[in-house]
């Protein structure tokens, strides 16, 4: 078998994901669950928060890239080649560390500083490629080829896929022994692999999946509406996890008929969501983290635009269910310290306007 094309894994299922968090147990850390009753009330349900911000690594993306990664050691392969917008490329560059292999992972040249110096701090070679998906693809490919080393994408391969549901299945198991199931899971979509995970760790059960976006980055919404992977030019936005042109191939198959739809916030409840975590339960995530939470209010609350359901998955324009446990996964925690400064002092008369809504 040649060493540039290793085996891939077959499109993944709930029993995949299963096996994913059993092999991750214990080389990944099984991050807390946690609840603030202020959140609760301004939700009008209780909300559930995985906080992968504390995962090693300082994302979700770890899960994926450990199981991926172990696979190509496993079969003798002594390199790997990522591209991201940043925490895929850390990911990697950890577990590739971990399992003595290099790591070469190909970032834009606008990445946030903080997830640049933790990819090189891992050890990985880092190479700068524009702005855009496509030249970060093709740089990566060409890297691929040139060295012998496969690999990994961020979006479409099956182990990155079935690692990153392996947050919601130990979400969702969570809410099941202290007593409160989930009715609903909401996870932030970049290029798609953790809400396709999410619905791989929901199947067979009642909870709906929800992904959520920034306004214009909404490749996801688009290509439900489409009914094919749809690409967007990328709107300017803090969420910089969640900006990538267009959602993943495999994570678009997969969610295309399992999610129940798509939730967008702007910038405003991006930062709202971050300083309520930060202030309510002393989390400090990142913004693409906190659109999570940002997507679950503006469920709770939305009566129109703001939800945006697959085609045939519920009724037009009308309020969604009375959801009583919502799930979030708090996808990274990898921020740069300007920006906390920056959304930690914004407007702070919301923060007082927050406390009085929740008295």
């Amino acid at each position: 078998m040649s060493r540039t094309e290793p085996a891939v894994p077959p499109p993944p299922d709930r029993a995949r994901v299963q096996e994913a968090a059993w092999w991750l147990s214990g080389r990944v850390v099984r991050t807390p669950v946690l609840n603030s009753p202020v959140i609760d009330r301004l939700a009008g349900a209780r909300v559930l928060l995985k906080a992968e911000n504390l995962q090693a690594g300082g994302s979700y993306k770890m899960r994926g890239a450990m199981l991926a990664v172990g696979r190509l050691a496993a079969a003798g392969h002594g390199g790997v080649v990522a591209q991201s917008t940043g925490n895929h490329a850390v990911a990697v560059a950890l577990a590739a560390r971990r399992h003595g292999l290099t790591a070469t992972v190909v970032l834009p040249a606008d990445a946030a500083q903080t997830k640049v110096a933790r990819a090189r701090a891992a050890g990985a070679e880092v190479v700068v490629a524009g702005t855009t998906l496509d030249e970060r693809v093709a740089t990566a490919r060409q890297i691929s080829e040139t060295r012998g080393h496969p690999l990994i994408d961020a979006y479409d391969h099956p182990d990155v896929i079935a690692g990153q549901g392996s947050a919601s299945l130990e979400l969702i198991e969570e809410a099941e022994r202290v007593g409160s199931p989930l009715d609903a899971l909401v996870v932030p979509v970049g290029g798609a692999g953790g809400v396709a995970g999410a619905c791989l760790a929901a199947a067979g059960t009642t909870i709906q999946v929800y992904g959520v976006e920034p306004v214009g980055c909404d490749s996801l919404a688009r290509s439900l509406a489409a009914g094919r992977p749809t690409p967007v030019a990328p709107a300017p936005t803090i969420a910089d996890g969640l900006r990538p042109t267009c959602v993943g191939e495999l994570p678009f198959a997969i969610a295309r008929d399992a999610i129940r739809g798509v939730v967008r916030v702007d910038d405003d409840q991006i930062a709202d969501a971050f300083r309520l975590l930060l202030m309510e339960l002393k989390v400090l995530v990142e913004p693409s983290g906190a659109a999570g939470l940002a997507g679950a209010l503006r469920l709770a609350a939305s009566l129109g635009d703001d939800v945006v359901d697959r085609p045939g998955a519920g009724p037009e324009g009308g309020r969604r269910e009375e959801y009583r446990t919502v799930g979030v996964v708090l996808t990274g925690g990898n921020v740069e310290a300007e920006l906390v400064a920056r959304l930690a002092t914004r407007q702070l008369a919301d923060l007082t306007s927050v406390e009085e809504v929740a008295a």
